[in-house]
């Protein structure tokens, strides 16, 4: 889901911070993965160094309920919600990054049991999939949708082979530029 809002006074290039401790993570590991999936998403060119302005936030379900609740209207937790701050466009959308994407490793690890996975790959999928709303893939219909999963997956099995995404599942550390 992702929703269109104005741009925060602040921001950083490049946050990733965990504000829940049930399921720690490595937040060096998640901003290599966000910068390489930044890039690899960035149609045509590569990124110039500090043109993205993207905050990854891993939160717990009453932070995530919250979120959930003040941006889309609705209740409980979920597994990721994108806040778009950049100009409106179709996919792919060139130019800068500028959002958040807010995770819950919690809910994360209820789907990594469904899908037989983990909740380090489940937290690694999520991020791709708030940076593929961020590039202006949408999932609200049918045929957008199953274009955005088909990028998705591609970009899942590029991760998995560039990145030990088990080793997420480490650590915490709070990383900011």
């Amino acid at each position: 889901m992702t929703l269109r809002l104005a741009k925060p006074t602040l921001t950083m290039p490049l946050t990733i911070r965990s504000r829940q401790k049930a399921h720690p993570a490595d937040a060096w590991l998640l901003r290599r993965l966000a910068k390489w999936a930044l890039a690899e998403t960035e149609p045509g060119q590569a990124v110039e160094p500090g043109t993205q302005e993207l905050g990854v936030y891993l939160v717990g379900p009453a932070e995530m309920a919250k979120v959930n609740w003040e941006c889309v209207h609705h209740e409980g937790p979920t597994d990721v919600i994108t806040l778009d701050y950049g100009e409106p466009g179709g996919a792919p959308k060139p130019g800068p990054v500028l959002g958040d994407v807010f995770i819950c490793p919690a809910v994360a690890e209820e789907f990594a049991k469904k899908f037989k996975t983990s909740w380090a790959e489940e937290v690694a999928r999520y991020l791709i999939h708030g940076i593929l709303h961020l590039r202006g893939y949408d999932d609200s219909a049918p045929g957008p949708r199953r274009t955005m999963k088909r990028e998705e997956n591609r970009l899942m099995q590029a991760a998995a082979e560039r990145f030990p995404l088990s080793r997420l599942a480490r650590g915490t550390r709070v990383v900011g530029r």
